[in-house]
């Protein structure tokens, strides 16, 4: 009984039993339908790749994966969130592709300048959004959300000024790479596995991890300890602003297109979703990557739940928004607080 106590405990597992709870729903859905009960897990090579609903999620749920990283560094760092993070992967799609097809031209086959130049380019923009974002925040002082508000509504507007306002397709197989496939694998999977794998080595083997959440738990506290507050939040806002052009490059990829109107629409409140899924506090300080992360892939299987259970598209955001809220509830730390209480009750009860 004390080791169920003890895992009930474990920072990872409302998480874990959320994702466990979403499945759970598809495994009950599909033996209703009279379809294998465990269809959701099973994984098939289709036309040579790979193929299953599983992988459609960690396929889709690729770009807010690669989102959450940057956005629980910032969340632990700062105690606040950048909101920015969609409108700047709609700036990097619009720099990649006119910088790939040229200024004024809608649709290539052929690259106007080399394919590594075009994604550095974006990458580089989206890089200079985190330093604007981090310097706000770290040097000025602004409150995060106002900080990041700025590029929230001006860095979807430039990318449509860049392309005006239309579409700008590149149609070479090469730059569908990054959104596709290498041989069987989906490409997004493995991007999302390099990324966790440097931040991973990064938080392990530097003292990263230990001043983020230092300045996050008491920023003043830790510039007396000798920490540089302002530049560990300024560095955290520039990894979210890197995190964030990864996605965008994803998200344009799969797509091959620059379509600023739609490409990281909303995807900062999934990100957002996902830190708070995690079992993270929106408090700042202490965070847990691999929380975040299984927030991130918990988000993306409820939506593909939806679409298999055949609500509308429409309506799926709803429906979505009160799975979340149901989650969110349970993790809280009053809800928390209260069950514990009535544990400790029911212990001093059974004592007596």
């Amino acid at each position: 009984m004390s080791k169920l106590k003890a895992l009930t405990h474990r920072k990872l597992f409302l998480p874990i039993v959320s994702m466990i709870l979403v499945m759970l729903i598809n495994v009950i859905y599909d033996t209703a339908t009279g379809s294998a009960p465990f269809s959701f897990f099973y994984i098939t090579v289709k036309n040579g790749v790979l193929y299953g609903r599983l992988i459609d999620v960690l396929n889709r749920g690729s770009e807010i994966a690669i989102l959450a990283i940057g956005m629980t560094i910032v969340v632990s760092a700062s105690a606040g969130t950048d909101i920015s993070v969609g409108s700047v992967m709609a700036l990097y799609s619009a720099v990649c592709c006119v910088t790939l097809a040229g200024f004024g031209v809608t649709n290539t086959s052929t690259y106007a300048r080399p394919l590594i130049v075009g994604i550095l380019l974006g990458i580089m923009v989206c890089v200079l959004c985190g330093v604007i974002n981090g310097f706000f925040v770290a040097y000025l002082n602004i409150q995060p959300m106002v900080a990041t508000l700025i590029l929230w509504s001006a860095g979807r507007a430039i990318g449509l000024l860049l392309c005006n306002s239309q579409y700008v397709y590149i149609r070479v197989p090469s730059f569908r790479v990054i959104g596709g496939y290498i041989g069987f694998l989906p490409t997004p999977i493995l991007v999302v596995a390099i990324c966790i794998t440097i931040m991973t080595l990064l938080l392990k083997f530097t003292a990263l991890g230990t001043y983020v959440q230092s300045v996050g738990i008491n920023k003043k506290a830790a510039r007396i300890a000798g920490f540089n507050s302002a530049r560990i939040i300024f560095l955290a806002y520039v990894i979210c602003g890197l995190c964030a052009g990864l996605a965008g490059m994803v998200a344009t990829s799969r797509i091959y297109s620059a379509d600023t109107n739609n490409i990281g629409l909303n995807m900062e409140l999934d990100a957002i979703l996902s830190v708070a899924l995690g079992g993270n506090s929106l408090a700042g300080g202490k965070f847990s990557l691999a929380g975040s992360l299984i927030g991130a892939y918990t988000i993306q299987a409820i939506t593909t739940t939806m679409y298999a259970l055949g609500v509308d598209p429409a309506q799926a955001p709803v429906f979505k928004a009160v799975v979340v809220l149901i989650i969110v509830v349970i993790q809280a730390q009053p809800v928390k607080d209260f069950f514990a209480a009535r544990a400790a009750r029911k212990a001093v009860k059974e004592a007596a």
